[in-house]
């Protein structure tokens, strides 16, 4: 399937740096909570994300990840998250997040 640039610019995919990073043992799935600053236009968002495979809670903050941040507010247990955080699976479906070579101003879209 094939989509337009016009389609794929709907979504709003940003670099934003993780502020705080913590524990999220509800979650069905080995999981953390983050916050993370998209810049003054979006501001800090939550969101969780099943990365424990790869990264630990104190490496988190101040790594600066990609996520689309145009998605509505989605339920997960007892938290609402905000973002999605984009990464790939690994062979056994662990996630490697997408970040940045080199620093950018936080809420740059990807284009």
């Amino acid at each position: 399937m094939t989509i337009t640039y016009d389609e794929f610019a709907k979504v709003d995919i940003r670099v934003g740096t993780i502020v705080e990073a913590e524990p999220y043992p509800e979650a069905r799935k080995p999981a953390f909570k983050l916050k993370v600053d998209f810049g003054p236009q979006i501001g800090i968002k939550k969101t969780s994300a099943q990365i424990t495979k790869y990264y630990k809670l104190e490496e988190l903050p101040g790594r600066q990840v990609a996520a689309v941040v145009n998605f509505p507010p989605k339920q997960i247990g007892k938290f609402i998250s905000e973002v999605l955080v984009l990464g790939f699976p690994d062979p056994e479906g662990g996630v490697v997040m997408i970040g940045v070579d080199h620093p950018v101003p936080n809420g740059g879209k990807l284009f």
